[in-house]
């Protein structure tokens, strides 16, 4: 009960990836970046465990973009065609490949990642990857000409590379959609259903991730503009609890989002952002802990999984390990009291 996770990425090492820098580049080649990936992995692990997370990931420290990760692999998109366009409703400007042709995998994408830390962590293994609505939002399509064509698409291709993972070991997919925070017609259109279709027959755990975005100035300054409610997940909730998705994790800490909401996800698990990744002061396990007994007002807490907003890869590692202690400790702290 009460198991702690984060949401997927940390901040790589500053001898693999250029530090507090989304789409940070490589700074090793060859054999040496491969292993020094495995190096970051190793890490990773380690110091989610002694924190006391339960529901380990791999920090994302293979991919240079938790976008990128997976569409790097697939043929048909061109990042030697790289164009400048406006996402998340153009709330900024990112430099992105294109679909130049009918897209497919060439093989298994993440199985090798996720067969490492499988082999490095005996505790229950997540892996995250893009959802389709948020790929289609952060690519340049010349091709299908259409988001939902393209959006369906890559959700057969996530389907088919998910299915490969849990026979890796995976023990929890996620799917990663900051998308679904915008775009909120196109959600009820087909958003959905791209979503329902990535997770098709599996039986490990599943999720999807719905946050406001990492901790950068462009989201910073959107929320701003929210107003005194956040009230997105109003949306979008309803329409996931009838969902294939198996949990869905969302922002709370620091936010303004109505916590009376997440009783809209019906039955579905719930990993509540109890970490603010949009500041580098670190929580304290009791100001965790408070986030953490607001839920229960409003869900059960053998549902409740305590977790972080978004991504901490634009972090510091030093507070990222700091925000990971104080995650691992308020959901103890919560645990001793209902026992």
């Amino acid at each position: 009960m009460l198991e702690p996770t984060i949401t997927g990425s940390l901040p790589k090492p500053a001898w693999l990836a250029t530090p507090n820098t989304l789409w940070a580049p490589w700074l090793l080649a060859g054999r040496a970046l491969e292993e020094g990936k495995q190096d970051a992995v190793r890490l990773a692990l380690r110091d989610q465990e002694q924190a006391g997370i339960e529901i380990v990931t791999d920090g994302e420290q293979t991919r240079r973009h938790f976008v990128w990760g997976f569409v790097e692999q697939i043929e048909g998109v061109d990042f030697s065609r790289m164009v400048t366009i406006g996402i998340r409703a153009d709330r900024y400007q990112a430099d992105v490949p294109t679909v130049a042709g009918a897209i497919r995998r060439r093989a298994s994408i993440h199985s090798p990642e996720a067969r490492f830390a499988r082999a490095h962590t005996t505790r229950t293994l997540k892996l995250t990857l893009p959802g389709p609505m948020t790929i289609v939002d952060t690519i340049n399509d010349e091709h299908y000409r259409s988001r939902p064509r393209l959006a369906m698409e890559f959700a057969r291709l996530l389907n088919e590379e998910a299915r490969e993972l849990e026979q890796a070991g995976v023990d929890m997919i996620q799917l990663d959609e900051p998308a679904f925070n915008v775009y909120m017609e196109e959600v009820r259109e087909w958003g959905i259903e791209a979503l329902n279709r990535a997770v098709e027959g599996l039986t490990c755990r599943t999720a999807v991730h719905i946050c406001y975005g990492y901790g950068i100035k462009a989201n910073v300054e959107w929320k701003r503009t929210l107003g005194r409610e956040w009230r997105q997940y109003e949306q979008t909730f309803p329409l996931l609890a009838k969902s294939r998705v198996g949990g869905v994790s969302l922002e709370c800490a620091n936010s303004r989002v109505p916590i009376s909401l997440i009783g809209l996800l019906g039955d579905k698990d719930v990993l509540v952002g109890a970490i603010d990744v949009a500041t580098d002061t670190v929580e304290t396990p009791e100001q965790v802990a408070g986030v953490i007994r607001e839920t229960i007002k409003h869900v059960n807490p053998a549902r409740i999984y305590p977790c972080t907003n978004c991504g901490m890869v634009p972090l510091s590692r030093e507070v990222a390990r700091g925000k990971l202690r104080a995650l691992g400790a308020g959901a103890a702290l919560v645990r001793r009291e209902l026992s």
